[in-house]
């Protein structure tokens, strides 16, 4: 397994490579068949762990969710990875709520804080949600409850994309001055949320711009799936499943958009 970094120091910038030795899954409490599901499709796709989300503290640790296991790696600035003991309630929740419920439809983001002691993870769809998890004296628990939000429902695609009604659905989270970023792929827009429920407040579509006749895909639905929001824009990266754009461009694409007028706290 390799994680890549980005050198940014020149106009062109540099990957570096690190190779991960992983250690011995744990069982998170997800389903027996849909972690087998997760060994079969590796077999054909290859990525056995589907690592959907990264984030980092502010000391340098990574943290990787995995799709396929429904569990967090820390790859830590020195040393070996491990797998955060998160409680089973995650899962359990989240489970008894209609969250998790289907192959390839898990946890798809992550968003940590600076001091490494919370956590959130964005379930997919069908349905979608937010639960969290912090750390304390006796290790990873939740409050009374793991889970933040619940949705259900659909999102109607954009005209560019046939117009049909999809599942909502979270691809990526970030976390930034207190408050939640959901990326919401099917939507084509990023929304802010409260840290303590994630109550909806606003959203920005970049609908416009990423669906620009030269940039489409022939593809059916939505592939934006990272997200890192910062004061001065969003960073929104796409995954192709190695489909050619209609510019010719075969390879995954990260856009930069500036972050809205009055800033991230404002309103559209």
């Amino acid at each position: 397994t390799l994680l890549y970094s980005l050198d940014t120091s020149a106009t062109v910038w540099k990957a570096k490579a690190q190779t991960l030795e992983i250690p011995p899954i744990p069982d998170s409490g997800l389903s027996a068949t849909l972690r087998g599901m997760a060994k079969a499709s590796a077999l054909i796709r290859g990525g056995d762990l589907d690592f959907e989300g990264v984030s980092c503290d502010a000391a340098g640790n990574r943290y990787l969710v995995s799709e396929a296991y429904a569990a967090v790696l820390k790859v830590p600035v020195d040393g070996a990875p491990v797998w955060l003991e998160l409680p089973r309630k995650v899962v359990e929740e989240a489970q008894s709520a209609g969250m998790l419920q289907h192959f390839n439809a898990i946890f798809e983001g992550i968003a940590v804080n600076p001091a490494g002691d919370q956590l959130w993870l964005a379930a997919e769809r069908d349905k979608r949600g937010l639960l969290t998890a912090k750390l304390g004296k006796d290790g990873w628990a939740c409050d009374a409850s793991c889970i933040l939000r619940v949705e259900s429902g659909n999102d109607t695609l954009p005209p560019e994309l046939g117009g049909k009604a999809v599942s909502k659905d979270f691809s990526d989270i970030s976390l930034y001055k207190g408050k939640l970023f959901t990326l919401e792929r099917a939507a084509y827009r990023i929304c802010r949320r409260t840290l303590t429920t994630g109550q909806l407040e606003t959203c920005w579509s970049f609908a416009k711009e990423a669906l620009q006749p030269n940039r489409l895909y022939d593809q059916k639905y939505g592939l934006t799936e990272a997200l890192i929001v910062d004061e001065k824009g969003a960073w929104v990266g796409t995954d192709n499943n190695f489909g050619v754009r209609a510019d010719g461009e075969k390879r995954p694409v990260v856009w930069r958009f500036a972050a809205p007028e009055g800033g991230w706290s404002g309103k559209p």
